[in-house]
């Protein structure tokens, strides 16, 4: 609250002090004065005040000496620099040192309110930010690299789940959207397995067509297809004691799948071209972006293989479905892309981007973040720099007219289900299966809201 901030105004002209002590009063600030900068600093360590107002020219230390001294102590002080002989030079002197803006007197009275509510809005966050960046350190302590970072209670039970699963040799089928973490999770099984010594070898199975995937997955001999120069070892005698991660399994060609089941029945098997039987010993963990029984299902997938793969399953919840743990992740990746390490998010950004939907999930938000730190051009990255910010206002708007309008959280979630049904429905030409599978839903749910809505 305004009236809990206490200012500090530093000038040497008693009747300035007074003319915005005044003004702060009647806004609802607590106000403390110093007339040059010896005093300011005695006050400063005194008082502890959440904002300074600091004129430039003065007697005994004037403000440069001032600000340069009070920062090296209170670095996330913000302090307001003033004075009447303006210059660029001053300016760009006193951003340099840290200030964290700059008036001309004489200054307009609004000017000042907005800059100094700026300020507060400032020291305000950076309580809640050093919070945050108190419980990144303590998880950067944990692992070096990329980690799963989530309060979330979804994502603290996966959390358990991988500390029960990682010692075994189980085979693992981790499911998500596009964006959600599924190589991070796969990731952390391996680093916490008793194989973590061993090979770690990745496929996207997404990635490349069904002869090279089988080429790379299985090797080849010389010779046996055009541009087979040499003999070359597939990715699961590589990954051989170790452990073999297949990225987008759902993409695998069926005739694929098939050579995949043997080796999930400890069956030897060949490489291409070839007539010598191979053996291996490989911990399998698979990752699909796409409900794995509707493939199954719809004829995609064999079901025999989805049964020897779904021995483990890890279900990852996209970030809309997490959104707690946003200011959490937007901390850790500003953590990661801001090597001064000294911008913030503001609350009206925060709480956007904790209303938008995130379809790209986690990896959107991420992309997000290190492109509102290149376009900061303050310390508060506000919403007008982030690249998606048409999108998060157009998510934002729509729910924030909603509660305007006095609807329930039942009118709106029933809305915004209607409204997926009817795109996907008209997307699909009204074709209720391949609907169904847009919305990655079984056919039977599909039935059931398009009757609760009324939809024909």
């Amino acid at each position: 609250m305004k009236n809990n901030k206490l200012i500090l105004i530093v000038d040497d002209e008693f009747s300035m002090r007074k003319n915005i002590v005044d003004i702060l009063t009647n806004e609802g600030f607590r106000t403390i004065e110093a007339g040059d900068g010896l005093e300011a600093i005695a006050k400063v360590n005194e008082s502890k005040p959440d904002v300074v107002l600091l004129d430039i020219n003065m007697p005994q230390m004037d403000g440069m000496s001032a600000l340069r001294a009070i920062k090296k102590d209170y670095s996330d002080l913000p302090i307001i620099m003033f004075t009447v002989y303006g210059t660029s030079e001053r300016a760009i002197e006193a951003m340099k040192a840290g200030a964290f803006d700059y008036l001309e007197k004489p200054f307009e009275l609004d000017e000042l309110q907005i800059i100094i509510n700026r300020a507060v809005d400032y020291s305000d966050l950076l309580g809640e930010v050093k919070k945050l960046r108190t419980q990144v350190s303590k998880i950067n302590l944990l692992a070096k690299n990329d980690q799963l970072i989530g309060r979330n209670t979804k994502m603290q039970e996966i959390f358990k789940t991988i500390g029960r699963i990682a010692p075994t040799d189980a085979t693992v089928l981790i499911q998500g959207e596009s964006g959600t973490g599924k190589e991070l999770v796969a990731d952390a099984i391996q680093r916490h397995s008793l194989r973590i010594n061993m090979p770690y070898v990745k496929v996207n199975c997404g990635a490349l067509s069904e002869t090279l995937l089988e080429s790379e997955i299985f090797g080849h001999e010389k010779g046996s297809f055009t541009g087979a120069v040499s003999q070359r070892q597939g990715r699961f005698e590589l990954a051989n004691e170790g452990t073999i991660f297949l990225d987008e399994i759902n993409n695998m060609p069926q005739s694929l799948q098939v050579r995949l089941l043997r080796i999930l029945q400890n069956q030897p098997f060949y490489r291409v071209g070839g007539e010598k039987l191979l053996n291996v010993d490989v911990r399998v963990i698979a990752a699909t972006n796409k409900n794995i029984e509707q493939e199954v299902e719809s004829g995609n997938f064999r079901k025999d293989l989805f049964y020897r793969l779904n021995v483990v399953r890890l279900n990852i919840p996209p970030l809309r479905e997490r959104k707690d743990d946003i200011p959490l992740l937007f901390e850790y990746f500003m953590h990661k892309y801001d090597s001064t390490n000294s911008l913030i998010v503001s609350n009206e950004t925060m709480e956007k981007l904790q209303v938008y939907s995130w379809p790209g999930n986690v990896r959107e938000l991420e992309n997000t973040i290190q492109g509102a730190v290149v376009m900061a051009r303050e310390k508060i990255v506000s919403i007008e720099q982030l690249p998606i910010k048409n999108n998060i206002a157009s998510d934002f708007n729509s729910f924030d007219s909603a509660l305007k309008e006095g609807r329930s959280f039942k009118e709106i979630v029933e809305n915004v289900e209607k409204t997926l049904l009817i795109k996907a429905l008209e997307k699909a030409n009204w074709n209720r299966t391949q609907a169904a599978k847009i919305l990655n839903i079984h056919r039977r749910l599909l039935y059931s809201k398009m009757k609760d809505y009324g939809i024909e």
